[in-house]
């Protein structure tokens, strides 16, 4: 029988669908890690068609006692959180690092430096990393966190009136055991957002300031999913940040519903609401009261959204008829 001890001491997960272009790089990186512990590697693949089931099994014939496929008989959906869940489930590690198919780790010493940091702070529910991002149109690379990076983060730093994201998936490492999933969670097409924040009610999560991986922004890419113009994503986010008002005891009301409304004010814009006065007119009305905006905004909000265009015409031309009037007596 095996023992705890011949356990991994990490599990990476690597999660993917459709990314022969870039799953061998994130795997070489994650089997090329050296460390004084055991890690395993789950890749789990969303059914992809492409190929890149074929070069994880080259992967795993070549790293056997490393490199686990986790391969599902349809797409699970949900933009991959199933895939992840579905994943995370089979991981033994005391902890995990997560990593998209199409990023890598550029440090072979990121999952030591990592593993060493929560095992020197128990409390700590987990820690990340700096990355870098790269761009598909050639943008030049720049780091995502600041030299000056809060080296502690609380809840209270990832609730904000807008959405806040500094963290790259494949800079964090967190402690198994800890997440659970409410059922706004798994409808969320948003995985790294909420999963951060319920892990702060754990303990807090450190900051490392090494530049150990590579975030990469590409059409082809898990990052350019949502659309903030779509009624379907903005009402998914409205879900979900209300789910993460509720987990976190409504400490946050006010700013959540800041941010809440701040979709909502999206939604006025929406495609699927382009030729729909009386939907765009309600929800008008709750923005207004969810937000409680200023004088000039809410003027604003009324004149374009909820006043019929056929007032806005008759309006305009008896506000401009004195001129009119002026103008043929001169």
């Amino acid at each position: 029988m095996e023992t705890r001890l011949s356990m991994p001491k990490v599990s990476v997960t690597i999660l993917t669908y459709n990314q022969a272009a870039f799953i061998g790089e994130a795997i070489e990186s994650a089997v090329n890690q050296i460390t004084d512990f055991e890690y395993e590697i789950l890749v789990g693949d969303d059914y992809s068609n492409d190929g890149t089931r074929d070069i994880i099994l080259e992967y795993q014939k070549k790293y056997p006692d490393k490199v686990k496929p986790v391969f599902h008989t349809k797409n699970l959906g949900q933009n991959g959180l199933f895939n992840t869940i579905e994943t995370l489930k089979l991981a033994q590690g005391q902890y995990i690092a997560h990593m998209d198919g199409d990023d890598y780790w550029t440090d072979p010493q990121k999952l030591q430096r990592q593993a060493d940091f929560m095992d020197a702070h128990p409390t700590y529910s987990a820690c990340f990393h700096n990355a870098y991002i790269t761009y598909e149109d050639g943008t030049p690379t720049e780091e995502l966190n600041p030299p000056d990076q809060k080296p502690v983060i609380e809840a209270d730093d990832l609730i904000g009136e807008q959405e806040i994201w500094f963290m790259a998936t494949s800079a964090v490492m967190f402690r198994n055991g800890l997440m659970h999933y409410p059922d706004w969670f798994l409808k969320s097409s948003s995985g790294d957002i909420p999963r951060y924040i319920i892990l702060t009610k754990f303990g807090p999560i450190g900051y490392l300031p090494y530049i150990m991986s590579v975030y990469r922004k590409n059409t082809g890419g898990a990052s350019f999913r949502d659309y903030y113009w779509d009624e379907r994503f903005l009402r998914n986010r409205i879900m979900m940040y209300s789910g993460i008002n509720k987990e976190t005891g409504y400490k946050h009301d006010r700013t959540l519903k800041l941010n809440i409304a701040r979709y909502y004010r999206m939604l006025l814009d929406a495609k699927q609401y382009k030729d729909s006065y009386f939907r765009k007119a309600g929800l008008a009305f709750y923005y207004l009261s969810l937000k409680k905006p200023s004088f000039s905004e809410t003027r604003e909000i009324v004149r374009d959204y909820i006043l019929p265009k056929w007032i806005m015409r008759v309006y305009s031309f008896f506000a401009l008829l004195p001129h009119r009037l002026r103008g043929t007596t001169q």
